[in-house]
């Protein structure tokens, strides 16, 4: 005897007010709804449910029953659902990474609001200039700037990143500005020695785009 089944099939009765009621809600004959009622029963060793004419009544044994029924059975469905990630409201942990700066100019904020809208998850957010792997240190989701390589996750487009060269004031009256893109390998520049750091700066876009080897005399590993 499947007692989950049993279970279900006295509950559908009692909440129905007959055996009828309850082979219609469950999709099943009349037949077998009373056999799994009476095989519970045997089971037990008492009787559960006193048959009259209109309906059903449940003995004092029958009504402990039927209330602890309703909440094992009510402890599997939330077993089940926590199984298989669902949950009557959002809850968990959720570990997300970005590059340092950008992490705490825009994807702080929005965990901040994240917090509020779902106060049963716990968000651990991971800010670094380097690739975190997902994998091995569990990250559910990440925030990457630059090409996009090859892989099986699931990437979405956020945004552009336009990246611009500067120089302070002072330097340029020490130094003279550069007239065109390979006057700036002439210069002392800062390079961003991070995810996707290079020495090598492109101007434009594309195919016209000019690539310039620039002379980092400062190499920095954080934004």
């Amino acid at each position: 005897m499947d007692r989950f089944d049993a279970m279900r099939t006295l509950l559908a009765a009692i909440e129905g007010g007959s055996l009828t009621a309850a082979s219609r809600a469950l999709g099943m004959p009349l037949a077998t709804v009373s056999r799994k009622i009476s095989d519970l029963e045997s089971h037990l060793g008492t009787r559960l449910v006193v048959r009259t004419t209109r309906r059903l009544q449940l003995t004092e044994a029958g009504a402990h029953y039927v209330a602890s029924a309703r909440r094992i059975l009510d402890d599997v469905e939330e077993a089940e659902r926590l199984a298989m990630g669902e949950y009557r409201a959002p809850r968990g942990h959720l570990t997300i990474t970005a590059p340092l700066m950008f992490g705490r100019l825009h994807v702080e904020p929005v965990v901040r609001e994240f917090l509020q809208a779902y106060p049963e998850i716990d968000v651990r957010l991971v800010l670094a200039d380097y690739v975190v792997n997902l994998i091995d240190d569990r990250v559910d989701a990440a925030v990457r700037i630059g090409a996009l390589p090859d892989s099986t996750m699931v990437a979405t487009r956020l945004g552009e990143v336009v990246w611009r060269v500067c120089a302070s004031p002072a330097y340029i009256a020490a130094r003279g500005a550069p007239v065109a893109p390979e006057d700036v390998s002439q210069h002392d520049c800062v390079l961003f020695d991070g995810i996707y750091g290079t020495n090598v700066w492109r101007f434009g876009r594309g195919k016209d785009a000019q690539a310039v080897t620039v002379k980092p005399r400062l190499s920095v590993n954080s934004g």
